[in-house]
């Protein structure tokens, strides 16, 4: 009944303008409560990480990107408000995890695209 492809997908062309796709990301909990993959981000880069899934915005599905110390450095949920997107000018060169959490979601289904620019 999940298709995370299909939402994988269906968020490439929604990156900003000006964004080029890297790489898309299933988000699919299989009862961890969490989904986490790493990336190498570079110095000077902008990143972009979307977020697609059934109905509302992101159906409370949360992105929080960590750097390579496991630090917080950016995160979909701010105020308690849903956001579809993270934008997050990288600083520093090395290992990044994004993190997929459901917060109060009983959808624990979507995807997602990351895109940079330079």
């Amino acid at each position: 009944q999940c298709d995370p492809d299909n939402f994988a997908n269906a968020c490439i062309p929604k990156l900003a303008s000006g964004f080029n796709f890297l790489k898309s990301y299933k988000v699919n909990d299989g009862g961890s409560g969490k989904v986490e993959y790493s990336y190498v981000f570079t110095k000077g880069t902008q990143y972009m990480i979307n977020l697609c899934a059934n109905g509302a915005a992101t159906d409370g599905i949360v992105v929080t990107l960590f750097d390579s110390g496991r630090n917080q450095v950016a995160t979909s949920k701010i105020n308690g408000q849903f956001i579809s997107a993270i934008a997050y000018p990288c600083n520093a060169t090395g290992i990044y995890y994004i993190q997929y959490t459901f917060d109060g979601s009983s959808n624990k289904c979507g995807g997602s695209a990351l895109g940079f620019k330079r």
